[in-house]
């Protein structure tokens, strides 16, 4: 079946609702979205049309919605082509399909540099320290176009020439927040803009933490600068621990009663200098870059260190 029709039977499924595990899983079973979207629409009530007319309208209406994203300048990625982030498949939260804007790159050295929104002036610049260390390194900064935090590790990574992903909690084509629509098209230009929601789709308090998820798994770590109780970086750290992720955390992070109980879980790093930070960023890599991968440590002769 041609890939565009898949495309568009996957972008029908998900405009119906359903869990996105769900319908990831289900494609995977049928071994192709139009039979998924086929099988669903014979369990529904088809009073005024039957299966096959259902199933071509939406299938037609998908396929319009396609071209007009492409003219707008948006590339779609279903989870089985080829330019998808394949260290999206690695996690349960992976989206079926993702939206992107920008140049697409092999991003297996990428660290996500997060916190939060309020940021003093001290820890928004040492996420400006680090996303510029980051890149002289060679390695991409992934962020949430968020003000603060965000806002500063993205901007000086574009500063430094490097390049930097934003993985946004809204559709692509919106500009939110306000504040950060020029780093937003800059990024665009520059580096790459990473959605997993429909075009169109406003900020909610349910998009945020789904955007964190994916901005885990595209990461191969995640560093949290400066990030209050109810901030959407411990949300993200929650998720890459579970992803088996790496997580750093700056010494002033441990203000934070939530950072202290984080602090003696695996895979849980806090560092006190520029130098310690980029010590474990590099370890992180050595690892992944190993031929067995994050398991490499457990195949020691002496075994694990602990």
């Amino acid at each position: 079946m041609p890939q565009d029709d898949e495309r568009a039977a996957l972008i029908a499924l998900l405009r119906m609702g359903s869990g996105w595990a769900k319908i990831a899983d289900s494609v995977v079973d049928f071994g192709s979205a139009r039979s998924v979207l086929e099988d669903r629409l014979a369990h529904e009530e088809t009073l005024f049309s039957p299966v096959s007319d259902r199933l071509s309208e939406l299938i037609d209406e998908s396929r319009h919605l396609l071209d007009d994203w492409s003219a707008r300048g948006m590339d779609v990625l279903a989870f089985w082509e080829d330019g998808y982030p394949p260290q999206l498949r690695e996690i349960h939260e992976m989206p079926p399909v993702v939206f992107t804007r920008g140049e697409h790159a092999d991003d297996r050295r990428a660290i996500a540099v997060v916190g939060s929104r309020s940021a003093s002036p001290r820890g928004q610049e040492i996420a400006g320290n680090i996303a510029e260390r980051l890149v002289s390194e060679k390695v991409t900064v992934v962020s949430g176009l968020a003000v603060g935090i965000d806002a500063a590790a993205h901007t000086t990574a574009l500063r430094a020439g490097g390049r930097t992903v934003a993985v946004v909690g809204t559709g692509i084509d919106r500009y939110y927040p306000k504040d950060n629509r020029t780093l937003q098209d800059e990024i665009a230009d520059r580096g790459m803009l990473l959605s997993q929601f429909l075009p169109g789709s406003p900020p909610t308090r349910r998009t945020f933490p789904m955007r964190n998820a994916v901005m885990s798994g595209y990461a191969a770590a995640t560093i949290v600068v400066e990030a209050g109780e109810h901030s959407g970086a411990r949300i993200q750290a929650r998720y890459a621990l579970k992803h088996g992720r790496q997580v750093i955390f700056t010494k002033e992070l441990l203000a934070n009663e939530w950072a202290r109980e984080f602090q003696s879980r695996p895979g849980v790093h806090v560092v006190a200098s520029m130098d310690e930070l980029m010590e474990v960023v590099r370890e992180v890599f050595a690892v992944n870059e190993s031929p067995l991968g994050p398991f490499a440590e457990w195949m020691e002769p002496e075994g694990p260190v602990w």
